[in-house]
């Protein structure tokens, strides 16, 4: 959420800001309404104020000179000002709580060096790892290549479930879980990231805080009880918000935090979009990174999240770029983000396979996750970011379609085969 104050004194410059980000600034004109009321009703009720303090102290003089009757008019004066005095503050508290209502539904401010446009096309390509690989046949996608080799079933998950979720056998399932115990691995012993594994069901006021509500309501799985309960889109929820409502020491940040989580989205709004295959599923598997810094570190740590994502597919040997995403493709908590896409020869493109983001403040304002620094100084809000570390769905997906054969097996990485039990290829 962004700070009431500054957009109250930068109203310009913040709608300038969401205008960069194809964002309607109406919302910040019925904030701007909503504060001259508020001022307004601040005035009158420090004028009442006024009258009340003067009419008290004419009380005591009234009732020494005997003049009882004019004392009790003024008592009566004192109570009805005091009445209206109440009355003008439940009106500004009023007006405040519909302020800050408003401001949680406002975007994050992109950062300075963050390019301006409109959608993903202005995209900034910053970076590439490997080449992709010149095969001497035609690349099959992952769903022909896995169901011909039995390891991925999609018929019987849709008759199970429905659309849009997948069944991972044999050498398919443990390659998932060797990629995810790789990853946990990578992250926790050589980037001291602290494994944690947290609820999978969460409730409204954590999502709330990781600014999946009030915008993202109809992306949720909901448990439909007195609860509030709602599926996890992301570890990213659960994780960030560990501290929420906290005080930490500035001299135990930052926090790194990594989690292998299942995640549930209903992708409203996506449909007949990567309906086929993993790619695009309402059930799936990640390794999340989240950290909590110091303000004036976040940008360093930001570089640093992302490569660490960036790690895991080199050492995959998976050719891929990072981009930044424009102003009019960032999600909505992210100052800036910086996109992981994995090269996938049938697709003969980069797809999405991690989304790093710094929050800033924004979400531990709306969550009330703050630090102090030493000498009892007044409490700050951390600075929240989170990455995917990978996508453990997409992952696979890519080891497939890149180390295909022309029989139609698939290589290990020599990297995993520890994690396979020593299985150096997956074949009929």
């Amino acid at each position: 959420m962004l700070d009431l104050h500054y957009v109250r004194e930068n109203l310009e410059t913040v709608k300038k800001a969401l205008e960069t980000r194809n964002f309607p600034t109406d919302l910040l004109e019925k904030f701007s309404a909503l504060d001259a009321e508020r001022r307004q009703i601040i005035s009158e009720a420090d004028k009442i104020n006024a009258q009340r303090n003067a009419a008290s102290k004419e009380i005591g003089g009234l009732i020494q000179t005997g003049e009882k009757a004019g004392a009790e008019a003024k008592k009566a004066e004192v109570a009805g000002l005091k009445e209206i005095q109440t009355e003008l503050e439940r009106r500004r508290d009023e007006s405040v709580e519909a302020m800050h209502d408003l401001l949680s539904h406002l975007p994050n401010i992109p950062a300075e060096d963050v390019p301006i446009g409109a959608d993903e096309t202005a995209n900034v390509e910053i970076r590439k790892w490997g080449e992709p690989k010149n095969f001497d046949f035609e690349p099959k996608d992952h769903v022909d290549l896995g169901e011909s080799l039995g390891i991925l079933d999609l018929e019987r998950a849709t008759k199970i479930a429905g659309s849009r979720f997948a069944i991972l056998n044999g050498a398919g399932a443990r390659l998932s879980r060797a990629l995810v115990n790789f990853m946990l691995n990578v992250h926790t012993t050589e980037h001291n990231y602290t494994e944690t594994l947290p609820p999978f069901l969460v409730n409204r006021k954590s999502l709330f805080g990781t600014n999946q509500l009030p915008k993202f309501e109809e992306d949720l799985f909901h448990i439909k009880d007195e609860r509030g309960f709602a599926l996890i889109p992301t570890a990213e929820v659960p994780v960030t918000n560990y501290h929420a409502e906290e005080i930490l020491d500035a001299k135990d940040l930052p926090k790194y935090f990594t989690a292998y989580t299942p995640c549930f989205r209903s992708e409203a709004g996506s449909y007949g979009r990567d309906t086929r295959g993993l790619i695009r599923q309402h059930q799936f598997e990640k390794v999340e990174l989240v950290k909590l810094t110091l303000p004036e570190n976040s940008v360093e740590e930001h570089e640093k999240l992302t490569a660490n994502a960036e790690i895991i597919l080199q050492k995959l040997g998976l050719p891929y770029r990072t981009v930044v995403l424009s102003t009019g493709d960032m999600g909505f908590g992210a100052t800036k983000t910086y996109d992981i896409e994995v090269w996938l020869p049938s697709q003969k493109t980069y797809r999405e396979i991690s989304s790093c983001s710094n929050c800033s403040d924004f979400q531990a304002r709306r969550m009330n996750l703050r630090f102090r620094r030493a000498g009892g100084a007044k409490p700050e809000f951390v600075h929240t970011l989170n990455g995917s570390g990978l996508a453990v769905g997409r992952t696979w997906i890519a080891i497939l379609e890149n180390y295909q054969q022309s029989d139609g097996s698939i290589l290990i990485p020599e990297i995993l085969q520890p994690y396979m039990n020593g299985l150096e290829i997956i074949k009929n």
